[in-house]
């Protein structure tokens, strides 16, 4: 290569201009400085004395002023720091790489090994398919659990809300889930969990064997906003991937109520009005946006999403929980008087609901979970009449034949280790019921 072709292509790599901007003001978790000259969702580099460049994503522009937000902390910062505007919008690298992997929201690995060797960069957000190109749920997806398969029959490409207060075994539930259930590929986001937790998911809940065909991505509660909300972003832009592929891929993010504690703390530095319980209003218009990205496919795969709602104060009806349920396409419900009677899962069925259970199971199984849910409504029911025994033998047949059945329906609803196959199950609670015929 010649001299000139040399500098020719030196010259054309080079960087010849810098959109360049200065810290004016720092103040709780927002950056604010003047210029560059940016759009909303670029990233830019913030230099700064004794540390290392910061990395910061523009989440509000007003005239002369731009707002950031930083992926770590913001020690060391000074009003006069250089903002330098990078051009470059927020993306990961995805691909078979990262199965088995354990990563944060910008792809770097927190297991110890390697950077994963991704050879492809996806944009992290995308709009979501056109719904007449998405395929109707026809597949049924088997979690392992009975009460869920049996009671609550839920879909390849169904999103699942998991309504739980805290300490009341979601992530148990979560792990029991991702290492049995039927799928190509696990993408668990884990989204502001605390510390020890990530380590104790992976090896107790998840295993060896879940977390060769997972990808987990991370985001601890100590995180800015922004690496939270980047993380459940990251999570989805890869679940994408696989399905694009053609491949069955179930995501699980703990939490995305903490995904939206995530972007109310944005919207709020970015100077946006709070609303219910102080969420600002680009939470519930996201919300049903992270959603939508979820569901089947146009090539043949499909993002099977669970996704656990830490309701605060066991609240069902507080403004996240009640936007979720509204939004997904079923709900199942932990109840915290299950588990205080050591009874895991502690699902509620009475409360739980699969909106496309109908389309799935043939009539005798919806038949069968039909005849359970009753009894168990009836048991409900009555339940504080038999506690203090002011319910006689023989005053209502229907009840009689419930409490027979009572012991053999809870047994069946307890299940201490997941990856039972739907047919055992199905024939399980037959058993079951049988009890009282």
């Amino acid at each position: 290569m010649s001299m000139l072709a040399r500098l020719r292509e030196r010259t054309a790599a080079a960087t010849l201009t810098r959109r360049v901007g200065v810290v004016r003001q720092v103040s709780g978790l927002a950056i604010e400085a003047t210029g560059p000259d940016v759009m909303v969702g670029e990233m830019c580099t913030i230099l700064a004395r004794g540390r290392a460049p910061l990395k910061a994503e523009v989440v509000a522009l007003r005239p002369g002023a731009v707002t950031l937000m930083p992926f770590s902390s913001a020690d060391g910062l000074a009003v006069g720091c250089e903002v330098i505007a990078t051009g470059e919008s927020a993306s990961i690298g995805v691909g078979t790489a990262l199965l088995g992997r354990v990563i944060d929201g910008f792809g770097a690995p927190l297991d110890g090994h390697a950077m994963p060797a991704t050879t492809v960069r996806r944009a992290l957000r995308s709009a979501p398919i056109n719904p007449m190109k998405r395929s109707r749920i026809s597949q049924v997806l088997e979690t392992g659990i009975r009460s869920i398969d049996a009671l609550a029959t839920l879909g390849q490409g169904q999103r699942i809300g998991i309504f739980s207060g805290s300490g009341v075994g979601k992530s148990t539930l979560l792990g029991q889930i991702a290492r049995h259930a039927r799928a190509d590929v696990n993408v668990i986001a884990l989204i502001g969990e605390r510390g020890r937790e990530v380590r104790e998911f992976i090896d107790r809940q998840l295993g060896t064997a879940g977390l060769e065909r997972s990808v987990v991505i991370v985001a601890t509660s100590d995180q800015p906003a922004v690496a939270r909300l980047r993380a459940a972003h990251a999570a989805l832009t890869i679940a994408e991937h696989f399905r694009d592929a053609g491949q069955q891929v179930l995501l699980t993010m703990d939490s995305i109520t903490r995904y939206a504690m995530a972007r109310r703390e944005v919207g709020l530095s970015a100077g946006e009005p709070p609303t219910a319980r102080g969420y600002t209003p680009s939470v519930f218009a996201e919300l049903p946006e992270l959603c939508e990205r979820c569901g089947t496919g146009d090539r043949g795969g499909s993002i099977s999403a669970l996704l656990t709602v830490l309701v605060e104060g066991d609240d069902l009806n507080e403004p996240i929980a009640d936007c979720l349920r509204a939004t997904l396409d079923g709900h199942i419900v932990l109840s915290r008087r299950l588990a205080q009677q050591a009874h895991y899962p502690a699902i509620d069925v009475l409360h739980s609901a699969s909106r496309v259970m109908s389309d799935l199971v043939p009539a005798d199984a919806r038949m069968l979970a039909a005849e359970a849910v009753s009894m168990l409504a009836l048991i409900e029911q009555y339940r504080q009449m038999v506690d203090i025994g002011a319910y006689s033998a023989g005053t209502n047949p229907a009840l009689d034949k419930a409490l027979l059945a009572r012991p053999a329906l809870t047994a069946f609803l307890r299940q201490t280790e997941g990856g039972v196959r739907r047919e055992a199950a199905l024939a399980q609670l037959a058993a079951a019921l049988k009890v009282a015929r």
